[in-house]
């Protein structure tokens, strides 16, 4: 994970930077990903997400599962968890840039934050459910509404660009060499809000279900056979 500043300040920058791994989510990712955001906070400027390459994110990395525990499965799952709900209760704006692919929990991250930018080269899965893990359910259900989420869901469905905007999955499509200049023009329109307005308005506007996600969560991955179920998976190529 590196960390950067936009042109002028305008806002921080967290850049997962693992594109051999298409930005996979491991242990040591996630933590950093926390920590980097937690530092960022204290300056009350949005916070963008982006991934190094041509992948936003390729969700989580199962690199050696087979040698993990289900507790240290668990624990994972658990911090990624906590980071999706730091950033969809932020009292800053966040910004996902989305250059490229987006799944499972990276498509999780993308979709806590309160603005979307994709180029069309963005897409999105959601296959959290093909082993049997609840991660950001509720979240895509408030995104792209009910009916929409559980199709998305159900199917494993690929979501390209323009159905994302479609769907208000993406909140802004633009060309790829244009996510960072977007974001800036959206943060100038935010000029003359003050920091302490900004975060009442983020939390009114939000619905706070951090409790019932995370003993969702916890539930969905402590039965028994975790490790089939993610092989089960992994074998089916999808």
């Amino acid at each position: 994970m590196r960390a950067g500043s936009a042109a002028a300040g305008a806002f921080r920058t967290l850049t997962i930077d693992r594109p051999e791994k298409a930005n996979a989510l491991d242990a040591a990712t996630v933590d950093a990903l926390l920590a980097g955001f937690e530092a960022a906070l204290p300056d009350s400027k949005p916070i963008a997400f982006m991934g190094e390459g041509k992948a936003f994110c390729g969700g989580f990395d199962f690199t050696g599962v087979e040698e993990q525990s289900q507790g240290d499965l668990l624990l994972r799952f658990v911090r990624i968890e906590t980071l999706l709900q730091a950033v969809r209760h932020a009292p800053v704006v966040t910004i996902a840039l989305v250059g490229g692919a987006a799944f499972g929990a990276g498509a999780d991250l993308a979709a806590s934050c309160a603005y979307r930018i994709g180029s069309r080269e963005a897409r999105f899965r959601f296959p959290g459910f093909r082993f049997g893990v609840a991660l950001g359910t509720r979240h895509l259900a408030r995104v792209v509404g009910q009916d929409a989420a559980r199709a998305i869901l159900l199917e494993n469905r690929t979501i390209g660009a323009e159905e994302a905007l479609s769907l208000g999955l993406l909140t802004h499509l633009v060309e790829r060499s244009e996510l960072e200049a977007e974001a800036e023009k959206i943060v100038a329109a935010h000029q003359g809000l003050p920091a302490q307005t900004a975060e009442r308005l983020l939390a009114l506007t939000g619905a706070d279900t951090r409790d019932a996600d995370m003993a969702d969560l916890v539930r969905s991955v402590m039965p028994d056979g975790l490790h089939d179920r993610i092989a089960r998976y992994r074998n089916a190529g999808r």
